[in-house]
Parts: structure tokens; sequence; C-alpha cells
């Protein structure tokens, strides 16, 4: 589109004026010219065919109908006027009727004119009538710019009783296209349209907004939906490759002592196909001269840690040091304690910090970490603080990265001259098409597989009246040496809601399973720090068999001996927060289940939600339902959910195109990264279009 002509306000398109550009600014966000271009229409009413009076039926459906009128006149009843007018064509008669503006709408009927009527019809005492049609003579009909599906607009209350309705709306869109026709310019290649049978730019929006007919307005979404993700796309990974070119990273040259050490004598595991393709992305990353930017996706217990090790120590053994950094205490006290038992025959000094490190241990550890006699420092946001400065930090690993803000994972990127390597782990599969848009600026490695020996988790659903079967297999399973988890969605008893809360539980279980033979820890976020972990560590020692907590306990609790995990009020929980929670047992040798208690009464998106629990463990099958079920925003939270306010394009029912338009942009790109083949001056022109008006496409995060 020629950005002057569309950047014009929308005052000045006749029609429109002041008053009506202040509301639809303020209701529709309507600016400029270019806004009113992309209001797409909800849904289209079909205008492609014309009935017969004799063919109407009692449907209260919209018909439109060519015929006379023969006669007018106005009917008065208990001070209430009315106009009514005799329609007719060969078949027969209809009335249309008015209760307002008779006095403007009489004088501009005509009778005996030739006119195309379009409206509900009632049938009411043996007659059909039609109340308020739209009507407009049959020459002007033929003469217009008319689309045969009517298009309806997005509207609200205020414009509705403004008279802004969507007649007013299609008006308008009808002088802007009248006017602009000559303005719009292409905005992909030409070999990109020849290739695809894509609609042209001018096509795709007369057709989007005036469809002739089905086929013509399914092309003109297809191409304006294609063209929308491929503008993101192209924005994504030119900032990918950019950021390639322009950032600098330590070049991690060799693979040294350390990591073959450890590959050849201490991997307590043989490594699956899915982790050595990662560990060779990443090696290729590090050997680079450009910052690596890679995001880790991993399903619970798929061996992101041992990864991440075997990335720290190709630091290490190129003389750089590395920091890990966890969303929570308990998770990086896990980290520091599986990391120093699997480095505990290598010569490398592993140190902890956290919001509870005495003063002490954090001067000596400033210390250290600035005469580099730290290789790795594992810890919590502590690690952000402005005196935590590092001597030459190679390797940044930052886990479940969620819960971190940019600008605190930016802090950490400043703790050098040059930028550390980024490593993102994260244990929530993200649908790969959102991961496609949100993360797409990164570089994605997914670990796809389990190790070997690991057992399937058995999951089952069973009712609140199946609890008495319920306890007897959890004691059965106490009896082999097992441990057991019991999570609760709630701290205290709501009073709106029929749920049992923790501390009516942790009654109830432990009349079942009475001490002595009985132990049972309590785990919930109104404890102080330090006595969440004295019970996590009683659990993990084996000294108590049950675990009654709420939700903390959901990520970064490793008690390989945990086999059952029960979840009261499954319905109550989201998809992926079942799947973390299944994750926290099956990391032993044992077969493990989870059991998914709820109530009798379940909405059609809860059944939804067991169902898919019980039928897969696939972490990224999960997430693809839970993206169906709750749509981008809420999955991705309202930091990021803001990218995908896409003005036509459906991440999830138009996956397929958002794939395609992906691989188009990374072709184009991969032979033409500056975009300056003549071929790609549309795609060009139209990116600075983007970058000068942020208002056009404002996606990019």
């Amino acid at each position: 589109m020629n950005s002057n002509f569309f950047q014009t306000s929308i005052e000045y398109l006749k029609g429109v004026g002041p008053s009506r550009a202040k509301l639809l600014k303020k209701e529709l966000g309507i600016f400029t010219f270019q806004d009113l271009a992309n209001l797409f229409p909800n849904r289209y009413l079909d205008r492609t065919q014309f009935y017969k009076i004799s063919q109407l039926e009692k449907n209260n459906a919209e018909v439109q109908i060519i015929g006379k009128l023969t006669q007018i006149k106005t009917v008065s009843q208990k001070n209430k006027k009315r106009l009514i007018a005799k329609f007719e064509d060969d078949s027969g008669s209809i009335e249309l009727v008015w209760f307002k503006g008779h006095k403007w709408i009489k004088e501009n009927l005509k009778l005996n004119n030739l006119y195309v009527i379009f409206g509900k019809t009632n049938w009411f005492n043996g007659q059909f009538s039609m109340p308020h049609p739209e009507m407009e003579t049959l020459k002007t009909y033929e003469k217009k710019l008319r689309p045969v599906m009517q298009p309806v607009y997005p509207s609200t209350e205020l414009l509705s009783s403004r008279g802004i309705s969507n007649r007013v709306m299609f008006g308008i869109m009808e002088n802007l296209f009248f006017e602009s026709k000559d303005y719009i310019f292409e905005t992909l290649p030409k070999d990109v349209l020849e290739s695809y049978h894509l609609l042209s730019k001018k096509e795709a929006l007369i057709n989007i907004h005036f469809p002739q007919n089905q086929h013509l307005l399914t092309r003109a979404q297809y191409r304006l939906k294609f063209e929308e993700f491929f503008y993101i796309q192209i924005q994504l990974i030119r900032k990918n490759l950019l950021h390639k070119a322009k950032i600098k990273g330590y070049p991690f040259s060799k693979i040294g002592d350390n990591f073959n050490l450890f590959y050849k004598e201490f991997l307590p595991f043989k490594l699956t196909v899915a982790q050595k393709r990662v560990i060779k992305e990443i090696r290729n990353d590090l050997g680079s001269f450009a910052q690596m930017n890679r995001l880790l996706q991993g399903d619970v217990g798929s061996g992101k840690t041992i990864v991440a090790l075997m990335s720290i120590l190709i630091a290490i053994d190129n003389g750089f040091q590395a920091c890990l950094m966890a969303p929570t205490e308990i998770l990086s006290v896990q980290h520091y304690n599986g990391l120093v038992s699997l480095c505990k025959k290598l010569n490398i000094s592993i140190f902890i910090l956290t919001g509870s490190s005495k003063t002490s241990d954090r001067k000596i550890i400033h210390k250290k970490l600035e005469n580099g006699k730290i290789d790795l420092l594992i810890g919590t946001h502590a690690l952000l603080e402005d005196k935590v400065k590092f001597k030459n930090l190679g390797l940044a690993i930052i886990d479940e990265q969620h819960r971190f803000g940019v600008a605190q994972r930016s802090k950490l990127w400043r703790k050098n001259n040059l930028p550390p390597h980024i490593l993102v782990m994260t244990a929530t599969p993200i649908p790969r098409t959102l991961a496609m848009s949100v993360y797409g600026n990164l570089d994605i490695s997914i670990i796809d597989e389990l190790p070997p020996g690991r057992k399937q988790i058995k999951t089952v659903h069973r009712f609140d009246a199946n609890r008495l079967r319920v306890f007897k297999f959890i004691k059965d399973e106490i009896f082999k040496g097992r441990q057991v988890y019991i999570v609760y969605p709630l701290i205290q008893e709501s009073e709106a809601l029929d749920y049992k809360d923790l501390m009516d539980g942790f009654e109830s279980i432990s009349r079942e399973f009475k001490k002595p033979t009985y132990q049972i820890s309590i785990v919930h976020g109104k404890m102080k720090a330090k006595d969440k972990e004295f019970e996590m560590n009683r659990f993990l020692k084996g000294e108590t068999q049950i675990m009654i907590a709420t939700t903390v306990i959901e990520v970064g609790v490793n008690v390989p001996n945990a086999s059952v995990m029960i979840i009261e009020s499954a319905e109550r929980f989201g998809l992926s927060q079942l799947h973390q929670l299944r994750g926290r047992v099956g990391r032993g040798a044992d077969q493990s289940y989870c059991v998914l208690m709820t109530s009798h009464k379940l909405s059609e998106n809860a059944k939804t939600r067991i169902e898919t629990m019980v039928k897969t463990s696939d972490g990224f099958e999960i997430a693809e339902v839970d993206l169906k079920l709750r749509g981008p925003g809420d999955l991705m939270g309202t930091q990021q959910s803001g990218i995908l306010n896409l003005r036509i394009a459906d991440i999830v029912k138009d996956h397929e195109i958002l794939k395609f338009a992906r691989s188009t942009a990374s072709e184009i790109l991969k032979k033409d990264p500056s975009l300056t083949l003549p071929k790609n001056k549309p795609i060009k022109m139209t990116y600075i279009q983007l970058k000068k008006y942020k208002n056009i496409w404002n996606y990019i995060s």
C-alpha cells in the first residue's frame, strides 16, 4: 500500500468527519485509512441468491428479493404510527414495515420502480412481512461495487447507538476503496505469488471487503493470513540473523579434557539420539563467533540437565565461567546437588548463591567469582545482584525462563564486555506453532525422546466416590516401599467453590494413614522457606511416605522413590500444570502412576483435559490441546500474548499457513539476508514500512 496515502487520518475520508472519526478511534482503534483497510469482516451474509416471494419459508431467514412497490400507506395505532408498503414480484406480495423515520422514507419511495430489498422475514396472520428492509433501486444496486457476500464488520453498542450501523460502515469502506484503488501496491514478490497461486494484494483486499463469490473470499483470506504470518516471520528471522551478525560471542574453539573425560568415563547413562543432536547444535553455536541464543525444550525427565552440563564443560574447557539460574530456591538446590554429584570426579569448582545464603558465604563467593576461582555458579535471582561480578562469564543457562522478566534476564547479559552465550531451558512444552511466533528469533532445540529404561507413567481418572479404592492402592504401593504425593489446588477453603481444601485433606489422610505405621509431610505456599525445606528433605530421605502439598512441588522436586501422584480436584488444574505435576513421579526404575481425582460434575473443557492426560504423556501433544482450549493469549500469559494480536490469521486454526509462511520467509532470507535482490524489493519496502509505522503490525516484542 502507498504508505503516505494510507497513513491519512480517518476523519478526511468521505462519510466520516470529525465526530465519527472520534468514535471510530475510541471504539475500534481506527486512526488512519490503513487501520480501516485492515478492519476485516467478522462474517458474511450470503447475497448470492434472489428469492421469489412464493419461495419464502416461515423460518425468519434473511432474504433478498427484486420487485416493485404497488402501495404505500401510514397506519396509526395508539399514538404510534407505522409506514406500510406493499411489495410485489410476479409470484406474490409481501408487506414492508417501518416504525421510525416514516416521513423521510415515504418521501424517498417511488411506486412501480424496481427495487432490491434485503432483510429478515416475519410470518404473521397468513402474510409475510419485512421490518426495516435494506432497500435500493435495481439500477443503483447494479452500478455499485457490490459484494454478493455481504460483510458484517466488528462493532460496539456505542457505535450502533450513534448510528454507525453495519450499513454505514460498509458505505465508509466503499468510499475508502473508491479512493484508494490506485494506491495499493504489492507486498509480496512476483515469484511467491505465482508459485503459490496467491491473489495480488489489491485483489485480496477488494475480495475480503467486497467478495464476488465464496471461492474468491477463501482465496483472499488465505492470501492475507499468509502475508500476516510471513511478515511476522520475516521480522523474527531477520532479528535472529542480525543478532548473529552484530552480537559477537566468545568462540569456544576446543572440546577439552573435562568434556571428554566426563563423556567417556562418568556419563551415568547412554545419551539418546535427541540429546546427541541437541549437544551437536549447541557445540556448533558455541564454536561460531556469534552469541548463542538458543531455547532448549524438553519434557519432564528428558535429560536436559546432562545437555546443560555438557555445555557448561565446553565453556570451562575454554577457560570461561558458567552460571545456571533457576526460578526457585528448591530448584537451584536440586540443580546444585545434582551437578555436584555428577562432577565429583572432575576438578571443577561449583558454588550456589540464593536469597538465604549467609552474608559471610556471599562475600567469599563474590571474591572467588571475581578471581575466576569459581567455574560454575548456580542460583536464583540472587545472581542478578550488582555485587555478583564474574571474571569471564562465557555461558549463562536459564531454567524455566518464562518466570523471569526481560529486564532481569538482560542484567545477566551485562555482566561482561561481550555478552555470554545464552541457553534457555524449559520443561513446559510450547506448541510448535506458538514457538515459531513467540520464540521465532531464538534457535530452538527439542529433546523429544525419554532416556532408555524410563517407564511410561500410567494415568487413570477416578471419581471422588472411588476414594476408598484409591486409599487401598496407596497402601499397597507404600507396602512395596514406594512414596506418594497428594496434591491439592487450594490452601484455604473457598466459600464459592465446593472443593476440599488442603487442611481438610490432611485431616482425612491422617485418619486413614495413622502413625506410627505411616508418616506424612505437608508443604504449602504459606510456610516459611526453612520449614518447607525441612519437610521436603524428610520426604527425600524416605522418612515420610506421603507428601501432601499444593502446587509448590510442581517444579523441581526430584524423588526417584516416589511412584504415585494423586491430584485432587484435577478438574481445577490447567493441562500444563497437570502434566508438570505428573512429571514429579516416574523418575526411578519402578512403574509409576498418576491418579486424577474429580467430582462427577465436569465441564466440557475439564473432560477434554482429563481425557487428554489419560490418553497421552507426550508434552507437545498436550500443549497443542492446551493451545486449542485456551488460545495463545492465555497460554503465554499477559506479557507475551500481545505478540499475537493478529488481525485475520488464527495461530490455532491456521497453523499450516504459519508453517508454510515461516519456511517461505526462511528460504528467502537464506538466499538474500539483506533483501537486496530486485525481486525482493516488495518485501524490503514493506519491511521498512512496518518498522516506520509501528501501528501497522505491532506484533513483535
